[in-house]
């Protein structure tokens, strides 16, 4: 067990310094911190940062030329227009270069993080291709998804060779398995059909838990401060839930039982309206908590290089080093707070009269 929490301390601790590192690697690559120039370059980088991007990008030098060297991870550029053109990310050079495919020009517009159909001298002509890449984002999700697939396979295999007992890295997850069955799932949907909703709300609270903890890497990636993921989480709620639902749970938004005639008519269209707020709700919070947590973060790294003095520069490393530790708490509580009020909204879905 000691061994254990070293190493998770190890490790948070080897989260914070590369995290920091490489956002200051960045950071200091964009300009001389002399004049308002660089608090606009600093705006402009952390604006990028937060977008979705072709490539994992973490730092660039220059060479003894002049010329930028880029560390990064490419990724694969998939365009449909007039049919498909598949060609690395690193051909377009972070929108410098003009990538010739079957007769077609495309470049990227770094600012926009999008690529643009262009004309051979590379002026953009407005026409933007179906964009089918493996984004940054995409990479992230396939990343996790294939993660979690078979860390819970060899979990649940450890349970039937075992008799029942984890093994190895299960038993670091089986206590927060049973945490959500018995805390969340079971309290707020009730031991008949918990069982039904188990399965979405382990893969919800472990996407999301995961998903958040490699937006604090220097991969830099973004993916549930992205409003269509948060969206696309939050629709699967609203779906499961009015899908599921009991004949009760309608009756209690369109007729609510045991209130005046007149209040029930005031009432239908104020619930039938909570229908859609309650994850509309779910989408926000996720996604602003997460994108202002990076944007905090980011901006008191920018601020080392716009005080451009040791005090400044001290202070504003303690500060985002702590706001660092607060994001590994939000990690986790974002991904808590969307299970247990998923697992809310199906309890009110399947709740029986009697309830």
């Amino acid at each position: 067990m000691k061994n254990i929490k070293y190493s998770t301390s190890i490790l948070f601790s080897l989260i914070f310094g590369l995290s920091i590192y490489a956002s200051s690697s960045e950071s200091i690559s964009i300009d001389k911190p002399e004049s308002k120039a660089n608090k606009t370059s600093i705006k402009e980088y952390i604006t990028h940062h937060l977008k979705d991007n072709h490539s994992y990008f973490l730092t660039y030098w220059k060479d003894k030329t002049g010329k930028k060297v880029y560390l990064e991870l490419p990724l694969p550029v998939i365009l449909y227009d007039n049919g498909l053109h598949i060609f690395m990310s690193s051909k377009l050079k972070h929108g410098k270069a003009i990538v010739e495919s079957k007769g077609n020009f495309y470049k990227l517009n770094y600012d926009e993080s999008k690529i643009y159909k262009t004309d051979k001298e590379g002026a953009f002509i407005n026409q933007v291709p179906l964009d089918f890449s493996i984004t940054k984002n995409i990479a992230t999700i396939i990343l996790v998804a294939i993660l979690m697939f078979f860390l819970f396979r060899g979990l649940a295999n450890s349970f039937q060779t075992n008799k029942g007992i984890s093994s190895g890295l299960g038993r670091f997850f089986e206590p927060i398995i049973l945490y959500i069955r018995d805390e969340i799932a079971i309290p707020n949907i009730g031991e008949k059909k918990y069982k039904n909703y188990m399965s979405f709300l382990l893969t919800v609270f472990f996407f999301v838990w995961f998903l958040n903890m490699l937006g604090l890497t220097p991969l830099g990636v973004n993916v549930t401060g992205n409003i269509a993921v948060t969206f696309s989480l939050a629709l699967l709620t609203f779906l499961i839930t009015n899908l599921t639902a009991n004949k009760n749970y309608w009756g209690h938004i369109f007729w609510m039982p045991g209130v005046p005639v007149l209040i029930k008519i005031v009432l239908a269209p104020i619930e039938l309206l909570g229908v859609f707020i309650k994850p509309f709700s779910l989408l926000i919070r996720l996604y602003a908590n997460i994108q202002a947590g990076h944007i905090v973060l980011y901006s008191l790294i920018g601020l080392m290089f716009i005080f451009n003095n040791m005090i400044g520069q001290s202070l504003s490393f303690v500060l985002a080093f702590f706001i660092s530790i607060i994001e590994i708490l939000v990690a986790l509580l974002q991904a808590y707070i969307f299970t247990m009020l998923s697992a809310l909204y199906f309890g009110f879905a399947v709740a029986e009269e009697d309830h």
